[in-house]
């Protein structure tokens, strides 16, 4: 007896860019079909092979259109109150960053409004924010804290973060990201704000389970890599992973701090070097290119993308959406963007958005390809070819949408 598969869905006549390694390039499947049951795909391969199922499922043709795994922005500030437009129009008329902020703007303005907003009004901005990338074909979202800096605000948002998932159909990843700048109670005492955060904030945040990771923005405006060491050493204690925001305007070696640990990933790193590149690429570490805050803040200093081909460390794409530095809520416009401003190839573009945004989380088990085990979160395009995602801005036309093999009602 051959080969029967569950099915309660079979997808035929489609194309699949599986992006797995299969030979070809994007995994492409041409001619193909895909089963699913229970949420899972169960089958994957050429419908001429199609092998017997088990059951009478639902039968789709899509018409040689072609299916990629569900998007996934593995970096995101989502959750937030307020705007800073005006910033936006001081910086383009020659204001500085440093004075903006001493009158009182920059993060300091964001974690003002956030600190003001209810729980349900900062879930109906998130919500509005969430509902936009689902729109685009993302069905999996990191969703970070850190626009609180006390303890009360930082709950609710990750509380916020957490609900997301029980008003879409996406998936939601939260990260503790208490340190992401020093509050107004700290000033000038950043250790003393370190001990808080390790000793009263990390420990409510793991026991009220309400984070799957532990971030620093580890700069010289932000946190010491002794700093920065303390608070991951406290996420370990916790059996909580890390991720670190490293290597953004200097290189201060936060990136080989954070292979030491294991990271997750470690994102921005345009100043990152080849001792950091070697330390992430021993420890399995991630690359997080944001290509949005490099955009939006007119840098030139790209990321070491040569260096992460040679040796071999897997690319992440993000939209690092937040209201300062990247306040783009478009995931597909990061793959363009990765192309045109940093050189990846669309191939390593569309694989940063999908199976590695997927490590960047820790979900590469579950999501990030088109594979036999994996979750049944889908995306059909109506492209010629799984380039057209990296070529064309704005225009894609998404057919259907699946999340743990259900239909995401567009």
């Amino acid at each position: 007896m051959g080969l029967v598969v569950d099915a309660d869905t079979l997808l035929l006549d489609v194309n699949l860019a599986t992006i797995t390694e299969n030979g070809q390039p994007y995994g492409i499947v041409r001619n193909a079909a895909l089963t699913m049951a229970g949420g899972q795909i169960t089958w994957v391969g050429q419908q001429s092979e199609l092998p017997e199922l088990n059951q009478e499922p639902l039968i789709e043709s899509l018409k040689g259109q072609w299916l990629t795994p569900g998007l996934i922005d593995c970096h995101t500030h989502l959750v937030f109150a307020g705007n800073r437009a005006d910033e936006f129009e001081q910086r383009l008329q020659g204001v500085s960053y440093a004075d903006i902020a001493a009158q009182g703007g920059g993060i300091q303005r964001t974690v003002s409004a956030t600190r003001a907003a209810s729980e349900q009004e900062l879930l109906q901005l998130a919500l509005q924010r969430a509902t936009t990338l689902l729109s685009q074909g993302v069905t999996c979202i990191e969703v970070k804290s850190g626009y609180g800096l006390d303890s009360q605000t930082e709950l609710k948002m990750l509380r916020v973060a957490r609900q997301l998932a029980e008003h879409l159909p996406i998936k939601v990843q939260t990260t503790f990201l208490g340190a992401h700048a020093l509050p107004p109670e700290y000033a000038d005492n950043a250790d003393a704000y370190i001990d808080m955060l390790c000793n009263e904030l990390l420990p409510q945040v793991a026991q009220q389970k309400l984070a799957d990771a532990v971030d620093v923005f580890c700069e010289s405006i932000g946190f010491t890599v002794e700093q920065t060491r303390r608070v991951f050493e406290q996420a370990k204690a916790l059996d909580l992973p890390v991720k670190l925001h490293a290597e953004q305007l200097t290189n201060m070696g936060g990136s080989a701090l954070a292979a030491s640990f294991n990271a997750l990933s470690v994102d921005h790193i345009e100043y990152l070097d080849e001792t950091g590149v070697q330390a992430i690429a021993q420890s399995g570490t991630v690359a997080t290119l944001l290509p949005g805050a490099f955009y939006y803040l007119k840098e030139t200093q790209k990321p070491p993308i040569d260096l992460l081909r040679q040796y071999k460390v897997p690319m992440a794409l993000a939209t690092d959406f937040n209201p300062g530095s990247s306040p783009i809520c478009n995931l597909p416009l990061m793959i363009n963007m990765a192309c045109t401003l940093f050189g990846l190839t669309p191939e390593e573009a569309l694989q940063g958005v999908t199976i590695n945004a997927a490590k960047a989380l820790g979900m590469e088990q579950h999501i990030g390809s088109i594979e036999v085990g994996k979750q049944a979160d889908l995306v059909c395009w109506d492209i010629s070819h799984p380039n057209q995602l990296a070529y064309q801005i704005g225009n894609h036309s998404i057919i259907k949408m699946w999340q743990n093999g259900a239909v995401i009602n567009l």
